[in-house]
């Protein structure tokens, strides 16, 4: 019987529970997949520890990447034995089988792996909103990312310097910031140790940045707005210091005339073609040289608990997936 892992209750690491599931054949407008790899992001520990509420128990986990064993009689798009990948609710890629609607799967071509596209689906679709949709990121731009060497922070600014814009990365540890560097940050800064709104104003000459991209939240909220241009953008899309507090408009906002906005990828990717173009323009980068992943880590099924102790630890350097 095929093995997943279920939340009962909401907490740390230790509520995530490997046990067998049923997997029985799909509807009409369902496919049954084996998972071969797994995608492991940040927002699981967010469901798993109660920050974004989910009906209990549950599955866990959005994105990973297999094969079609089964197609529902409504289905066309997809056939048994097809490679495909996913990055969306229903919860519960946590699993070596499931069954999922249709609608949230793309294809993956050749040349492209299961662990591959496992680790480019959230980050790569949150890449590329982030830079073609929220921000239309243009060359000779100067912005600001937080998380430079986490998986999202390394496609940002391979993606970024493919287009000629030039990006300021921030990390966490001096370890992180040789490999911020290898990705292409201009320059690196370790926010644990400098005060990065000051160093940003001094490598900008005092002009600020154009838009800062923040998935690090409580920590880096207030300080980033200090980055910004007048009418700058602070484009706030995670929290893995914690949740932001409230926004005071007229003192943090109003004075430089910033806009704010909190994107997600539901937002932005609301329908399968729309899905597969995102995904499409992700593949062609990897494809063609102007983005490299190095998967960072690879955990087996039955260590998702140091698996999610690892990412919120902020250990792992880079992409990390998980083999059922």
């Amino acid at each position: 019987m095929p093995k997943s892992i279920i939340i009962n209750k909401n907490g740390g690491p230790e509520v995530l529970v490997l046990q067998d599931v049923e997997v029985g054949s799909p509807g009409p407008d369902e496919i049954k997949i084996t998972n071969h790899a797994i995608g492991l992001n940040y927002i699981d520990t967010y469901h798993r520890s109660g920050l974004y509420p989910i009906k209990l128990p549950s599955g866990i986990g959005l994105e990973a990447a297999g094969k079609v064993d089964e197609v529902g009689s409504n289905v066309t798009e997809f056939n048994k034995g097809d490679n495909i990948a996913y990055a969306s609710t229903p919860l519960g890629a946590y699993a070596q089988k499931r069954i999922i609607p249709s609608k949230i799967a793309v294809k993956v071509p050749e040349g492209i792996s299961h662990e591959l596209a496992a680790t480019l689906m959230t980050k790569g679709l949150t890449t590329n909103y982030l830079i073609t949709k929220t921000y239309k990121l243009k060359a000779g731009e100067t912005v600001l990312f937080h998380a430079a060497a986490g998986g999202v922070g390394q496609i940002f600014a391979q993606w970024a310097n493919s287009i000629g814009a030039k990006v300021i990365g921030t990390v966490g540890s001096n370890e992180k910031i040789k490999i911020a560097e290898e990705n292409g940050y201009s320059n690196v800064i370790n926010y644990s140790k400098d005060d990065f709104s000051q160093e940003v104003m001094k490598i900008t000459n005092n002009e600020g940045v154009t838009a800062v991209f923040d998935g690090v939240g409580k920590n880096t909220f207030q300080k980033s707005l200090a980055c910004l241009k007048t009418r700058g953008m602070m484009i706030s899309f995670g929290n893995a210091s914690g949740p932001l507090d409230p926004v005071n408009v007229p003192k943090d906002i109003q004075p430089k005339g910033l806009y704010l906005t909190r994107p997600s990828i539901a937002q932005y990717f609301t329908n399968r073609k729309e899905l597969q173009a995102g995904a499409d323009s992700i593949f062609e980068k990897i494809k063609f040289g102007k983005i490299k992943i190095r998967i960072a880590k690879k955990y087996k099924l039955s260590e998702a608990k140091q698996a999610h102790a690892d990412l919120e630890a902020r250990k792992l350097l880079g992409p990390a997936v998980i083999i059922p």
